[in-house]
């Protein structure tokens, strides 16, 4: 959420809010997105990561403009000539941008498929939710419930 958005909606109150409704079964905790990506010193890890992305990306320009150069020019006319550089699924991957046209919701400014939301059942699962859990298009999540092991010889 942007510090912004709403006078009465700030960070603290989402906080106390959250934290009220909990209950005991989960906490909360404050963390301010821009202050986090302030930077700071860099980790070990950051440091590798940065040098592999960069490493990988100057790869790239140069095998381009290997093979688009002729005659003194440079003919990147093709769709896979501006590419985005990122993770997906563990491996450093380009992605032509033409590409990137047909998965992006403009509007909102988002994916127009969110991985996470295949989360959404779980996430439900552990906040307790009394809803109905349907993960699967075969069917609904049956709820069992045994409270001592002669309730379930007897099958009552």
């Amino acid at each position: 959420r942007n510090e912004n958005c709403n006078e009465n909606y700030t960070t603290d109150f989402i906080y106390q809010l959250y934290s009220e409704e909990g209950k005991g079964v989960f906490d909360c905790r404050k963390n301010v997105l821009g202050h986090m990506q302030q930077g700071g010193a860099p980790s070990p890890f950051d440091r590798n990561f940065g040098t592999k992305i960069s490493a990988k990306a100057m790869q790239w320009i140069s095998k381009k403009l290997k093979e688009t150069y002729r005659k003194g020019k440079v003919f990147a006319n093709t769709d896979d000539s501006v590419c985005l550089l990122g993770m997906r699924r563990r491996n450093l991957v380009f992605q032509p941008v033409a590409e990137l046209k047909n998965e992006t919701d403009f509007v909102h400014r988002i994916p127009k498929e969110q991985w996470w939301l295949k989360l959404r059942p779980l996430m439900k699962i552990l906040a307790k939710y009394k809803t109905s859990y349907d993960v699967s298009d075969s069917g609904q999540l049956e709820h069992v419930a045994m409270h001592s092991p002669k309730e379930a010889e007897t099958g009552a």
